[in-house]
């Protein structure tokens, strides 16, 4: 097996940050530093990450968790503040979060040890929707809701369609395929208005149903298996 996907399916980090990790030269085989991510490895290789010995791949497991506000997606922080790693609590297990959420905004996340999943999760190529209810500060007008469906144009380019649905007068359901930063936030912007709240309420097939903030469940084979569909 390929180094990178050796340290992705141990749950180190997706197969992108591993990459990243083997070039900074934290990874050594049988007591060498190994900087090509190609070098075939298996369990009697002796890799080790920072020192530390990979006994091999662990169950990859996937949790759903519904973030609550002020809580970083990350899986530590220097800082201490609380992270959505640190809410699952299931401290034996290498997770780290699919994506992000910026520390406001609420709902569904989704935690894995497993990097291959989680890097067709996050790859724009393969457009997994998204979708967020989003409190707006005033009523947005027939037209700018015509602008979010059509695309607005960022900083960073202008976004792709996406679908955007009046909930209420100052309420809207919003479904993307990107991942860029605070994306939601700034195609509201982009149209005049400002985001009071924002909750993602559905990533790919998971919806967050009745699961309470700060409160975590594992998902199920059939679901794993249909997030990995939608990312097909």
């Amino acid at each position: 097996m390929r180094l990178v996907k050796y340290l992705a399916h141990a749950g180190v980090a997706s197969r992108r940050a591993a990459e990243g990790i083997i070039a900074a030269g934290r990874v050594t085989v049988a007591g060498s530093v190994v900087t090509d991510p190609a070098q075939d490895v298996d369990e009697a290789s002796g890799v080790c990450v920072d020192g530390r010995p990979l006994a091999g791949p662990e169950p990859r497991v996937a949790y759903l968790l519904h973030k609550p506000a002020g809580v970083l997606s990350t899986a530590r922080d220097p800082q201490g503040r609380p992270t959505v790693v640190g809410l699952v609590g299931r401290e034996e297990l290498r997770l780290y979060p699919v994506g992000r959420l910026d520390a406001q905004t609420t709902g569904v996340i989704l935690l894995t040890n497993d990097g291959e999943l989680a890097n067709r999760l996050t790859h724009p190529r393969y457009e997994v929707p998204k979708t967020y209810r989003v409190q707006l500060r005033t009523s947005l007008a027939d037209c700018d809701l015509k602008r979010l469906r059509t695309g607005v144009e960022l900083e960073d380019g202008p976004t792709a369609p996406a679908q955007v649905k009046r909930l209420s007068d100052r309420e809207v359901e919003i479904t993307i395929r990107e991942g860029r930063n605070r994306q939601v936030r700034r195609m509201v912007e982009a149209v005049g208005n400002r985001v009071v709240s924002l909750r993602r309420v559905r990533f790919g097939p998971l919806e967050l149903g009745g699961l309470k903030e700060g409160a975590s469940r594992r998902l199920s084979e059939q679901e794993v298996t249909e997030l990995r569909r939608a990312a097909d």
